[in-house]
């Protein structure tokens, strides 16, 4: 069946990362609304507490520590994080390998005031806050809301479906790895286009410490280029 919604409007549905990549931005700068889905089950060894930055020796990981012993089901909205060490160590992380970034002082005053001026009990507080500055960084203008400012109704595919029409949706924007689940005929049924996102074809920005890598945290990009980051992005 159709459910009449708001015409032209572009949503896209992500779980939170922690100081995503670059290709998560640009996904967020192509839709009208940006819907955190917290209420997925939290995967162990991913993305949502940890990323990387190229250091002179190589890519290194920086990963916030959560309580998962005993909640193997537990939600990424109730995930807890473990300790407050991990905001100075990675703070000075950051420090070290992109002090002599040419745009270091353009990001660094409010990122460490972000990292260390509080303490975050939740994982999704603190991936919603970075997520939310960067975007304002990069002057991405779109609505960010979560999955539980709506009802959750129906399977994995009717979830995405009715987040989507709820928040007045016409087109949903997804990633290319969703394709192993994702039911087109779903979508459809609803009158809801469904358009894959491609992440391919960056360009390369000046990066330090040798050979070019994409697969990097956009703080990266962002030391490095400033409020020139948004050459690197197609949708800002």
């Amino acid at each position: 069946m159709f459910i009449g919604v708001e015409m032209g409007k572009k949503v896209a549905i992500l779980q939170s990362n922690y100081i995503p990549w670059k290709g998560y931005f640009d996904l967020i700068a192509s839709v009208d609304e940006f819907i955190l889905y917290d209420d997925m089950q939290y995967t162990r060894r991913d993305w949502r507490n940890r990323n990387k930055i190229k250091t002179p020796h190589g890519l290194q990981w920086l990963t916030i520590p959560v309580k998962v012993r005993g909640r193997y089901y537990q939600k990424i909205r109730d995930t807890e994080i473990d300790g407050t060490s991990w905001a100075e160590s990675h703070w000075k992380a950051l420090y070290q390998n992109y002090r002599r970034s040419p745009c270091f002082s353009e990001v660094a005053d409010y990122l460490e005031d972000l990292l260390l001026g509080t303490e975050y009990s939740h994982l999704h507080v603190i991936n919603k806050k970075l997520i939310e500055w960067i975007c304002s960084f990069l002057s991405i203008e779109v609505k960010i809301s979560c999955s539980w400012d709506y009802n959750l109704i129906g399977d994995k595919n009717e979830r995405l479906v009715n987040l989507c029409t709820q928040a007045g949706g016409t087109e949903y924007i997804s990633g290319l790895a969703a394709k192993t689940y994702i039911d087109e005929s779903v979508f459809s049924s609803y009158g809801i286009k469904l358009t894959w996102f491609n992440y391919n074809g960056y360009p390369e920005y000046p990066q330090l410490w040798g050979n070019f890598v994409h697969e990097v945290s956009i703080l990266d990009l962002l030391f490095n280029c400033g409020y020139d980051s948004r050459r690197y992005l197609r949708y800002t």
